[in-house]
């Protein structure tokens, strides 16, 4: 016998193909020599190696989150063809809406005090949250990254001093620097895409900290590692390794963070314009502005202006919430719920001599 027909002698490669060539026929379900090795690239993604790997609760919460960001996702991309009217509308050609109309006929969730369609601000407002989280969340990202990764690596006085500035910053309410910052850049009046800005800049002041000090602490474990150290000793310089070597190692974790910020950003977006300092009326629909003209209805017995955007923020901030604590259930090898094996009967392969 040859050394190339002995599976003992071949490379894995070669022991691969003779698994697959030889399984059909012996009785044993062809199987990939590596699974992993197949999994596309899509497999791979966050939340599809997350969706593939839970089971039972997890599943049902990640899912459930899915489906809540998917229609406020749905609703900001496609609010002009969802929405009946413009979020500033105040009438048609037929006359005015009318003030504190109750919900049902043209108007399904009612008017506002000002003549505005509840309905139609809602589904507007959607879009206003997701600009505003991935205009912050991403502005955040890149700057708290790419300061833990310097900072965490090259260490010493720099280091110190973006440690003190972090944990300064880190200190303030987050609502309260927010609303300081908004101040500062918009100065109490906001535009469409002003107030989005003026908004986005201010929660990711807030933001910036957090994604530095989960950078800066990988970093400084991974710099430490073996792979790091060969990496130094065949020369390659400082650049090449943070980017190269440590941020990939060091930012696994910036998809649960993400999640998690979102739902804060919203939360603080809403503050913001709870306290009078969100987006005008006339430049763009956003639910916490709404809730702050909807509180002296309540007295008065109109409900809806106020339970239709509470509700929306409450299912967006909720759905957000759900897909974040999941991903941390599934990353953790202590949270996560592992599948029932499935035993099944496989022949034995027959010996041929």
């Amino acid at each position: 016998m040859s050394t190339s027909d002995n599976p003992q002698n071949q490379g894995p490669a070669e022991e691969a193909q003779t698994f697959a060539e030889e399984a059909p026929g012996s009785g044993v379900p062809a199987v990939a020599f590596d699974d992993r090795a197949k999994k596309s690239w899509f497999s791979r993604l966050p939340i599809i190696s997350h969706l593939r790997q839970s089971v039972g609760l997890q599943r049902g919460m990640l899912i459930t989150g899915l489906v809540l960001c998917g229609i406020v996702l749905i609703c900001a991309i496609f609010a002009p063809l969802i929405a009946p009217y413009g979020f500033n509308q105040l009438g048609t050609s037929e006359g005015n809406f009318g003030s504190k109309l109750p919900p049902g006929g043209t108007h399904i969730w009612g008017t506002t005090v000002g003549g505005y369609d509840v309905f139609s601000r809602v589904v507007w407002g959607a879009q206003t949250a997701v600009a505003v989280i991935v205009v912050a969340v991403v502005m955040s990202i890149f700057a708290g990254v790419i300061l833990g990764l310097v900072s965490g690596y090259i260490g010493g006085w720099l280091d110190r001093i973006l440690v003190v500035i972090a944990d300064a910053v880190y200190a303030f309410p987050t609502l309260l620097l927010a609303l300081v910052m908004s101040i500062a850049i918009s100065g109490g009046q906001s535009s469409a895409w002003g107030g989005i800005a003026a908004a986005a800049f201010s929660i990711t002041v807030v933001f910036i900290p957090q994604y530095f000090r989960v950078v800066r602490a990988e970093t400084l474990r991974l710099k430490a590692e073996p792979f790091v150290e060969s990496a130094i000793v065949l020369g390659a310089s400082k650049t090449r390794i943070i980017f190269k070597h440590i941020f990939r190692n060091a930012t696994r974790t910036l998809p649960l963070i993400f999640t998690l910020n979102s739902s804060e950003a919203i939360l603080t977006l809403a503050g913001l314009g709870f306290l009078g300092f969100g987006i005008e009326p006339t430049s763009a629909s956003e639910w916490g502005y709404d809730l702050n003209k909807a509180l002296p209805d309540v007295t008065s017995g109109v409900w809806w202006t106020a339970v239709f955007p509470g509700v929306a923020i409450v299912l967006t901030v909720l759905g957000i919430t759900l897909v974040g604590e999941s991903m941390n259930d599934l990353n953790d090898p202590r949270l996560r719920v592992r599948r029932k094996a499935k035993v099944k009967n496989v022949k034995p392969a027959e010996v041929t001599a």
